[in-house]
This record gives C-alpha cells, structure tokens and sequence, in this order.
C-alpha cells in the first residue's frame, strides 16, 4: 500500500514537471511543430512513469498510443494553426496552445497514472476507456494548466522584482537601519544584495 503511494507521489510529479515543459513546448511560435514538441514531451512523460511502474516500454507503442488517445484534442491543432495569423496570431495561438497541451498531458498522466495503478501495461489498454477518462480529466487539466502557469510567473516575478519593489527594499532597509533593528553591516550585506539586482 505505501509503495502504491509513493509511486503515485513519484507519478504526480513526474506529470506536473511535463506539464510544464509541455506548455513551453505548445509556446513555440511555428504551427504544427508545437504540436510534434508536445508529442514528445507526452512520450516521455509515459515512458518514466512506466519506470515507475515497472511497465515495459516500447518508443513506438508509446508515442503510437499517445497520438491516439490525444487525437480527440482537436482545440489543439486549432490553436497552433492560429499562431499563423500575421501579428496577433502569434500572441493569441502561443496563450492558447500552451494552456491546451498542459491540459492534455495532464490528461494524459492521469490515463498512465490509473492504468498503471489497476495493474496495466502498454498492451493492454482499453482505448475507449483511456479515450473518455483522458476528456474527463482534459477539462480538469486546463484549470490545473492555468494555475500552474500562473504560479510559475509569480514565481518569477519573485525571482526578478522590478525597479519599483527594489527601490521600496532599498528604502525599508534605511529606515531598519535607522530604528537600529538592523546593524550596519546588516545593511551593508543587504543593500548590496539589492543594488545587484537592480544591476548597480
């Protein structure tokens, strides 16, 4: 029983990971290469998780299967022929596309992860059954895709604060000083952290 949940931890993250290498490969700015990109990504995604679960894996099985199960997410090819619209298409099909291929390779885990889990392996699916539970989860995925998007940008922007906070830091950090709640070389080691982001 715990080794079913840890490999289900294991799983989960494995699918979270691609989800997100996913939605930068569906952000690729060429029409129908996004999609091969998203393709492989899925691939790879079913071949680790079939480590995990000591299934054996064939390439062409695997990307064979994948193609299948995904080939109902027309939305997807959709989107990616939007990218060739001059100017805004670019823009729009990249936003779209990337938020659709999180979505299907999130589908697509949760296919892997309960086949694996009720004992199955790459040759005995049931393609109706993997069909229906992958739309299931397909709409579950977009807001799974939408979060983690959004959290991945807060993120970075966390990472990277702009001039405005900077400055606000550099400020707070006088005052601390000031009120004497921090030392002078409290201030010096945290004034330099700040003015190197600000690239000063």
């Amino acid at each position: 029983m715990e080794d079913n949940f840890k490999k289900r931890q294991e799983s989960e993250e494995i699918v979270k990971s691609h989800i997100l290498w996913s939605m930068g490969a569906g952000s690729v700015p060429l029409p129908i290469i996004d999609v091969i990109a998203v393709t492989y990504v899925q691939s790879d995604m079913l071949k680790q998780l079939s480590r995990i679960y000591g299934v054996s894996y064939e390439e062409s099985a695997g990307k064979n299967f994948v193609s299948a199960v995904a080939s109902s997410s027309l939305a997807r090819l959709g989107a990616s022929f939007i990218k060739g619209i001059p100017g805004i298409g670019s823009w729009l099909g990249g936003v779209s596309m990337a938020i659709l291929s999180g979505a299907s390779t999130y589908a697509l885990g949760q296919v892997f992860i309960n086949h694996f889990d009720n004992g199955g392996n790459l040759f005995n699916f049931d393609l109706d059954w993997a069909k229906k539970f992958y739309e299931q989860n397909f709409e579950k995925g977009k807001a799974y895709a939408t979060d983690l998007n959004n959290k991945e940008k807060e993120k970075k922007q966390e990472e990277t604060p702009d001039k405005a906070t900077i400055l606000k830091k550099l400020e707070d950090l006088v005052e601390l000083k000031k009120q004497g709640i921090i030392t002078e070389d409290e201030f010096k080691a945290k004034r330099e952290e700040w003015l190197k982001k600000l690239n000063l």
